[in-house]
């Protein structure tokens, strides 16, 4: 197939707006242009290979999470909420066979894709799954995380929505070495829409969701201030004091992805959101103690928002 039909590769200078008219995603790299075409590597598509517009062109809605074992339930829970919403005959087609690396399910105008642990492996996916939405002309699409982490002061089971972005120094930014230099990032999320997002919380949910920041660390263990790994330079004290300066600066729960998924759809001028359980109260203990059946439906709690959102836009 030729690379018009998955978008011909095009770019822009830095301080170009990332948007046309049409709302359309536009890429801050003015290299793409030279390419005759592009090659999705992780994703096993491209420009030449595939007609990424029929493929993808109708997508809306763009759901991240850790696990592919997650992210296919999800898609088959949205398959199942959504109904008569979705175009008549639409079904759950499994992309898997397109990439090795990541699962990825598409559901109508959903796709639900796996991105692994922590930022590398996000931030590898990110760039190619915003070039898929350049090459696809996909239309203002709103990207979601949706995760689990560790809350602070919060009850186990509480879904918070995350209003933006911190590393463990508490820098509202992602940093990342590029050539030997220390690029700095800011980790903004759209507050209107993490507003939205907890307007669909409903009385008789069955759980407490909460608004706050997020910290994401580079390490489950260390990075995060626990003592139960296989090194420990610190006190049960240092953890303590560090667990409540966070606190006091607002942060509610801890992950592992939140700054460069803050940073990178900020960049690339999309709505982004991140929608969190806390599977335990770190001002409590280190480790999950809860059964994983319980865990299993926590996980679930999320999805409910976030399918509510996606179901109210369609």
């Amino acid at each position: 197939m030729s690379a018009q039909k998955g978008g011909q590769p095009n770019g822009g200078n830095e301080d170009d707006a990332q948007r046309n008219n049409q709302g359309t995603v536009h890429l801050r790299n003015p290299n793409i242009k030279q390419l005759d075409h592009d090659i999705l590597y992780h994703l096993a598509l491209g420009t030449e290979s595939h007609d990424l517009v029929e493929m993808f062109g109708d997508v809306k809605f763009v759901c991240m999470g850790g696990a592919p074992t997650r992210m296919e339930h999800f898609a088959q829970y949205i398959h199942s909420q959504l109904g008569d919403k979705l175009p008549p005959g639409t079904k759950l087609q499994d992309m898997k066979e397109h990439s090795h690396r990541y699962s990825m399910y598409k559901v109508g105008p959903v796709l639900s894709i796996s991105h692994g642990i922590g930022v590398p492996s996000l931030q590898i996916l990110l760039h190619e799954i915003i070039k898929l939405m350049h090459y696809a002309k996909v239309k203002d699409p709103v990207f979601f995380r949706i995760g689990t982490s560790g809350g602070i002061g919060i009850e186990p089971g509480t879904v918070v929505i995350s209003e933006g972005a911190v590393d463990e120094m508490i820098n509202p930014y992602h940093e990342q070495a590029i050539c030997g230099k220390k690029v700095q990032r800011p980790a903004k999320l759209d507050l209107e829409l993490a507003k939205e997002l907890q307007s669909l919380h409903r009385a008789d949910d069955g759980f407490e969701l909460v608004r706050g920041k997020t910290m994401c660390a580079s390490d489950f263990y260390e990075g995060q201030g626990r003592i139960d790994g296989a090194f420990c330079s610190h006190t049960e004290a240092d953890k303590m004091d560090y667990l409540k300066r966070l606190h006091a600066a607002g942060v509610r729960n801890i992950e592992m992805e939140a700054t460069c998924f803050s940073a990178l759809t900020h960049m690339a001028d999309i709505r982004a959101g991140i929608v969190c359980v806390a599977f335990l109260n770190r001002f409590e203990g280190d480790q999950v103690c809860t059964p994983k059946s319980v865990l299993t439906q926590w996980e679930l709690r999320p999805q409910q928002i976030v399918a509510r959102y996606i179901e109210k836009h369609l």
